[in-house]
């Protein structure tokens, strides 16, 4: 067991685990951060996907030791004053979900891309989320939510 500091959603968090544990396991178990999920893991579905310094990446692939002072970004970090993020906002209108247990991930990702290219074609959607399993088969609307989300004023996201 090691004491660790984490920044998670911008808050120093102190947390006194085993460095070899998964990132998801810590957020989930001493964090009470239970929006990213346990899917496969294996880092295959996408349902554990976070920020880390605004880069996705697999929570449940990454040892809570190896992060070192990289900011943390969960689901539940990306609302701001109260507010659901435009990719969140887009999600919800579009009923980009069916049962939600892969929606934490598609939306991180998503806000990811979004970050990187503000307006990506339908397509380049499509390619950033390859890596995410939606077991409802909603992959239609996830692609018209991110579209919308990129369409909504920048100042918003």
């Amino acid at each position: 067991m090691a004491l660790l500091e984490l920044v998670v959603n911008g808050v120093p968090r102190h947390v006194d685990a085993d460095p070899e544990r998964t990132l998801l396991s810590v957020l989930r178990d001493e964090l009470d951060l239970t929006g990213s999920k346990y899917g496969c893991g294996e880092g295959q579905c996408g349902a554990c996907t976070v920020l880390l310094d605004g880069v996705p990446r697999r929570s449940c692939q990454t040892r809570v030791g190896s992060i070192g002072g990289q900011a943390v970004t969960t689901i539940e970090g990306l609302e701001q004053d109260g507010r659901l993020h435009p990719v969140q906002q887009a999600f919800a209108e579009t009923d980009a979900l069916q049962c939600g247990y892969c929606t934490p991930g598609m939306i991180v990702e998503a806000v990811a891309l979004l970050r990187r290219k503000a307006d990506p074609s339908e397509a380049e959607v499509a390619h950033a989320l390859e890596g995410h399993i939606c077991r409802c088969g909603t992959y239609a609307r996830i692609v018209r939510a991110v579209r919308r989300a990129a369409a909504a004023p920048k100042a918003s996201r």
